[in-house]
């Protein structure tokens, strides 16, 4: 008997979740395309545009000639370039051979992934996670193990949690630090705890995703990596989606072990191999030059957050914390669950998220899409003018529940 189409695909992708970012943003164009002004707060996404001295990097580099494959791993000058800020920034001592630059930061985490993990390995999450971690690992039949952080915590795993969590076939443990989605920053103290804990183990691999690293409002950024004895056991993950607002450049790089970098690039090289040529070239000027426009955008962002955090308090029953970082809010909504319009009763965060989409046309993010179901993700990385009116709309909606 001949299979239906469905049963022809793979277990893999059937076991796999739709990114809810994604999703949502889709739910929000098809809204958008029946005539409905809707506001997305949705995606992870800048704004601003890319500063003009890195389109002209590219524009120049396709003039020259550049268009023609690269090596697997990156340019030379843009690895050369990456082991500069790391070292500058970071306190990260590597090599060229250590980096290994990809098509976005997702594609890194991928490729570590794929390069370390085994079915029945196990792989702890810090929670809130950004939405592909959980996927990642799925994918490559290890087990998510989820160490929850609430919002008293300021959403930050504590060293006794971290502990308490490790098993015996715990292999990589995976955070973001500013955190997608909840904006926490881990200060130097706190991931010296975090790292105390690890030393114990030093067949445990760090995956720091610092992809949001220069947008932070408060205490300077500090890589676990560059804690004593964490370099040669840690992989730090970085790109310029979030900072240099080149989101759709596709470009995300690591800087890890010799023989893990080895280890990606193998995978990369049979799945996509390089990453494009022009824009590397791009990267390389947007590390090495100077530049007022980062720094302009992350003063917008903090006062983008300051507004959305003043319009939130204004809403009864939502508690609101106070990031530290990154573009978004992570409010706690659970005090409207059991609520309804008479129409539609908000059972939890899913429901929460449909119904701002419905009522308000504001597109945010269900928590549990990120491993908390109390809470959604609404990003401030929009105009103002937007993020009043999204409030607005969203205050509103929710006067209408009882």
């Amino acid at each position: 008997m001949k299979k239906s189409f469905d049963d022809m695909i793979s277990h893999r992708v059937k076991n796999m979740n739709e990114s809810a970012t994604i999703k949502m943003a889709q739910k929000a164009r098809d809204l958008k395309a029946q005539g409905h002004q809707v506001i997305a707060l949705s995606l992870g996404e800048p704004d601003f545009d890319t500063p003009d001295f890195i389109k002209e990097s590219a524009i120049q580099a396709l003039r020259d000639g550049k268009t023609k494959y690269t090596p697997v791993p990156g340019i030379m000058e843009l690895r050369e370039a990456i082991v500069n800020k790391f070292k500058r920034d970071n306190q990260l001592e590597y090599k060229p051979s250590q980096i290994v630059v990809s098509n976005g930061a997702k594609q890194s985490i991928a490729n570590v992934c794929l390069s370390l993990l085994n079915e029945g390995d196990d792989a702890l999450v810090f929670t809130p996670y950004w939405v592909s971690y959980y996927e990642i690992i799925k994918l490559c039949g290890a087990n998510p193990i989820l160490i929850d952080a609430p919002i008293d915590q300021d959403f930050k795993v504590t060293p006794a949690q971290l502990e308490a969590a490790i098993t015996p076939n715990t292999e990589i443990v995976i955070f973001s630090s500013p955190c997608n989605p909840t904006g926490s920053v881990y200060s130097r103290e706190e991931l010296e705890g975090l790292a105390e804990v690890l030393r114990k183990y030093p067949n445990i691999i760090i995956i720091s995703d610092e992809i949001y690293e220069y947008i932070n409002f408060g205490e300077p950024h500090v890589s676990i990596g560059s804690l004593e004895g964490m370099i040669d056991r840690t992989v730090t993950v970085n790109g310029f989606s979030k900072g240099y607002a080149m989101t759709g450049w596709r470009l995300g790089y690591i800087g890890g072990p010799q023989w893990l970098a080895s280890a990606c690039g193998k995978i990369q090289g049979q799945i996509t191999s390089g990453a494009n040529s022009f824009s590397q070239y791009a990267a390389v000027a947007a590390l090495n030059q100077e530049s007022t426009e980062r720094q302009e955008m992350v003063k917008k962002f903090e006062k983008r957050k300051a507004l959305v955090i003043e319009k939130l308090k204004n809403i009864p029953n939502i508690k609101v914390p106070n990031p530290t970082g990154a573009f978004y809010i992570f409010p706690d909504v659970s005090a409207y669950f059991g609520k309804s319009d008479g129409s539609q009763t908000i059972e939890n965060a899913d429901d929460f998220a449909e119904y701002i989409l419905m009522t308000a046309h504001v597109a945010i993010v269900s928590g549990s899409a990120f491993g908390n179901n109390d809470c959604v993700r609404i990003s401030y990385a929009a105009a103002e003018e937007e993020l009043i009116e999204a409030l607005s709309r969203i205050q509103t909606a929710l006067a209408k529940l009882s």
